[in-house]
């Protein structure tokens, strides 16, 4: 199984298979106008003085930092176990996560990845436990992902319509799987992220979703994944517009309790408007500061090892840079490190070097003084 393990990771965190380019540096498309700014991070910029890291260790391979060895190794013990026939291990894994929500779904989706190379062990687990809900769970999930193979992630007009037609007929399988689920592990949200996704695959009108929304909130008000399916549904592409998916993600903010990284759904919407319309989309900048602010301290007590952790502060350096909050973003970019493999520096030619333009960028229009070389 030795050949086992890099296929699993690319498959859970995203590792780039080819490094940065080293033929030529294209700037970020919004910055190509900023000409004195490139040319001052070329000449002056010195990233020690500002606390950042050298650039001889910026790496585009990874968002942050790589698992800790010992979840590397349980991680592959389960998925060899799994196909090896014993499911157990793989049932006890999701059962060790007791009612922390966030982190049962975590786990259920590192068993979603195992069960596309080979979901014989899976079987074996609903037929030795057909009362399970997590099996249950698991088997709804998988529905919803083959559907989601077949139709692919372009937009609705570039779908061909016999894939899309296909796509169409597997939803609903899908949602009955897990509304069966519920039943087995009725304090679970797992079952109703599931039909939320597939509600919105399913084209639901807002009051058919409603009441799968609130089967989900009631069990796990602050799901992060739930949150961030709901607000795919509220977006314009899907089942809503520009105005309820930021009215959505502004309420995630709010409600986000201490410890949570729920309030990054803002920074999502954002993405969600500058991918769909260009920069001229995102709010203003008098608009967006209050929020970047809130999701700012939010954040700040997300404890370091949350995985979903660093792509947030590449989105939120990102967003507080257009906002014109340089001094914020600085200190993003510190928190961040070395690691720029993550949207947008992975929207461009050089990775790389578009992260380490718009570091600069953060450093040259900030105010406050800088930090001691770290």
């Amino acid at each position: 199984m030795a050949t086992v393990l890099p296929l699993v990771l690319l498959l859970l965190f995203g590792a780039l298979l080819r490094s940065p380019s080293r033929v030529r540096v294209r700037l970020p498309r919004r910055m190509r106008r900023f000409d004195a700014t490139a040319r001052w991070a070329r000449t002056r910029f010195d990233t020690a003085a500002h606390g950042l890291a050298p650039r001889e260790q910026l790496s585009a391979r990874r968002a942050g930092p790589p698992l800790p060895p010992y979840r590397i190794k349980a991680m592959q013990a389960i998925a060899d176990a799994a196909w090896g026939g014993d499911w157990r291990p793989a049932a006890a894994y999701v059962e060790a996560a007791a009612t922390d929500w966030d982190e049962r779904w975590s786990r259920l989706q590192l068993l979603q990845e195992i069960a596309h190379r080979d979901a014989a062990w899976l079987d074996a687990w609903h037929q030795a436990q057909p009362d399970n809900g997590d099996a249950a769970t698991l088997r709804a999930l998988l529905l919803v992902d083959q559907a989601w193979a077949i139709r692919g992630t372009e937009y609705a007009h570039k779908v061909p319509a016999d894939r899309m037609a296909r796509f169409t007929e597997l939803l609903p399988a899908a949602i009955e799987a897990a509304r069966a689920a519920t039943l087995l592990a009725p304090k679970d949200p797992g079952p109703w992220v599931v039909m939320v996704t597939a509600a919105r695959g399913a084209r639901y009108s807002h009051d058919r979703f409603r009441p799968m929304w609130e089967g989900l909130v009631a069990r796990a008000p602050h799901h992060y994944e739930g949150h961030g399916q709901a607000l795919q549904f509220w977006c314009a592409k899907w089942a809503g517009s520009d105005r309820l998916m930021l009215q959505f993600a502004e309420q995630a903010v709010r409600s986000a309790p201490v410890g949570s990284p729920l309030a990054g759904m803002y920074l999502h919407a954002l993405r969600e408007l500058e991918q769909r319309h260009g920069v001229s989309a995102l709010p203003a900048a008098r608009d967006a500061r209050p929020l970047l602010e809130e999701v700012v301290r939010s954040l700040d007590h997300v404890p370091a090892d949350d995985e979903r952790l660093p792509p947030l502060r590449h989105l939120l350096a990102h967003y507080l840079s257009d906002a014109g909050l340089h001094d914020a973003a600085l200190e993003q970019f510190r928190l961040i490190g070395a690691w720029c493999g993550a949207w947008p520096w992975t929207q461009e030619s050089d990775p790389v070097a578009a992260f380490d333009l718009a570091r600069a960028a953060a450093a040259k229009k900030a105010t406050s003084p800088a930090p001691s070389a770290p």
